[in-house]
């Protein structure tokens, strides 16, 4: 959708569900993928869009057919790596870390997504008053949690809450801390009591989600390591972002902070606040050139 939106063409979600068998299988064996859809699916029907941006596994073979269906008419773009050949899609745009390549390949050094300056300061007014009365420096803090390599255990959140008080006591800092679903019951409890003397702001889960809104407003960013999106979204705003390493992690994960590193946007999460500047990620704007462009060539061949 942060595609989609910085392309800036009218656009309509579609949101699939495939049924079983064919959802398990690989995407090269499904014989009727728009046939395969579920009762809880979006129709995928004609008349085939002049542009289809689709991401996650089961967009794959869905996406291969509207481009076939169309013959040829639809410019497909895929966002990650879509794990069959690149040559079924006008363009593909997976995380760098991902190593995959071709000529209509274009790696993304952070995750496409939704933040722009515009949202951030809409956002940034709306929460002001959640904030307001804590201290300055404002260290956003980006809590995930459990996934596929991460484990944010009971002890490494209690460890962490109290790394956080740590910082805010010796810098003056005050936080403004929000937790995903993957953070669990248990884990934000443990942050709401061990920073419930802090000068902190810790989201109940409750109301409006204040993610953008803290992003906007802080000084800084300190965020959890499991999530791509998190982290580039962080460095979306050009402010100094903070990494928490937490137990677990795997080839792609550590490539992809290495080459956060390496770029000068992150530094990992020591408990103290320093300064930097770096230019704000802005993948998402530059790939909605790049569609702009390869649209419209696309369509004068044709």
């Amino acid at each position: 959708m942060g595609l989609a939106e910085a392309v800036g063409l009218p656009f309509t979600v579609k949101r699939i569900h495939p049924r079983a068998p064919w959802k398990f299988l690989p995407p090269l064996v499904w014989p009727s993928p728009l046939a395969s859809l579920g009762p809880s699916s979006d129709p995928i029907l004609p008349p085939w869009p002049r542009l289809l941006i689709a991401t996650g596994r089961l967009s794959v073979p869905i996406s291969m057919a509207v481009r076939r269906h169309s013959s040829g008419r639809t410019f497909t773009v895929q966002i990650q790596n879509p794990a069959v050949s690149p040559k079924h899609f006008n363009l593909v745009i997976p995380p760098r870390h991902d190593r995959l390549r071709g000529s209509n390949v274009v790696p993304s050094r952070g995750a496409l997504h939704r933040v722009t300056a515009d949202r951030l300061a809409e956002a940034a007014k709306e929460f002001a008053p959640m904030v307001a009365h804590l201290p300055r420096p404002l260290v956003a803090v980006l809590v995930g949690g459990n996934n596929g390599v991460y484990k944010l255990t009971t002890d490494g959140t209690r460890k962490l809450a109290t790394e956080l008080k740590a910082m805010a006591d010796t810098t003056g800092a005050g936080l403004a801390v929000t937790a995903s679903r993957r953070t669990g019951s248990k884990n934000k409890a443990i942050l709401r009591d061990a920073l419930a003397d802090a000068p902190a702001v810790v989201w109940d889960g409750t109301g409006a989600n204040p993610y953008f809104g803290f992003l906007g407003l802080a000084d800084a960013v300190v965020a959890t390591c499991d999530s791509v999106s998190m982290a580039s979204e962080a460095a979306a705003t050009g402010k100094p972002v903070y990494i928490i390493d937490l137990e677990g992690g795997s080839r792609k994960f550590r490539e992809f902070h290495k080459g956060l590193r390496d770029d000068g946007i992150t530094r990992p999460f020591k408990g103290t606040l320093e300064s930097w500047t770096y230019a704000p990620l802005d993948d998402t704007a530059q790939v909605a050139a790049l569609v702009h462009q390869r649209l419209n060539a696309h369509a004068g061949a044709r």
